[in-house]
């Protein structure tokens, strides 16, 4: 599927709803400080916040969590102004409900143990493998780590190798180490 195939595709989705049903899956992009993010959220939460390109995450959110998808700003702005608050520094965790159903159930396990690093710190591989019981699991974290679908808001960059490496990220070494920065800045301004 080509960009332009992805935008008459919406189109289409937005004007078969136009004034009726909303979609099931509300998808959109948002450009901010670490490149452009592809968002889609169900009624149930945020499915997707990648670094991948729109095509790709519009053919996984299709095949694995409905087909009626298409543009909403009703529930696309709301998280488009979680980030922009996120990268302003004002805002610490998300409201916005994560729904990890794209990611693998040992996936899961992983993003919610990133999701309990605190704000402005930062966990390592072997941190997180000895807390889910898999200490010796470090290439199946690392991939866990790597297929987040919900980047930024689930906080897979706040885990870092255990010599102090940034290690990789989805979004490349300077959107993680932005993504630190930020929250390093926010948190040592609150603490003053």
């Amino acid at each position: 599927m080509t960009s332009g195939d992805l935008d008459a595709l919406l189109r289409v989705t937005s004007s078969t709803y136009r004034g009726e049903t909303p979609p099931d899956i509300a998808f959109g992009t948002y450009d901010g400080a670490v490149g452009r993010l592809v968002l889609a959220v169900t009624g149930k939460g945020i499915v997707a916040c990648s670094f991948e390109p729109e095509n790709d995450v519009f053919a996984l959110v299709s095949r694995h969590v409905g087909t009626f998808i298409g543009p909403d700003p009703r529930r696309l702005d709301p998280v488009r102004r979680e980030l922009d608050a996120y990268f302003s520094g004002r805002l610490r965790t998300f409201a916005t409900p994560v729904n990890l159903t794209l990611a693998t159930p040992f996936a899961r396990t992983v993003l919610q143990k990133t999701m309990a690093v605190p704000y402005g710190t930062t966990t390592t591989l072997e941190e997180i493998g000895a807390s889910i019981g898999r200490p010796r699991a470090l290439r199946a974290i690392g991939n866990a780590l790597a297929s987040n679908p919900v980047c930024v808001v689930v906080p897979c960059h706040r885990v870092v190798r255990a010599e102090g490496e940034l290690g990789d990220y989805a979004g490349g070494a300077a959107a993680k180490q932005h993504l630190l920065n930020v929250e390093r800045r926010a948190a040592a301004a609150a603490g003053r």
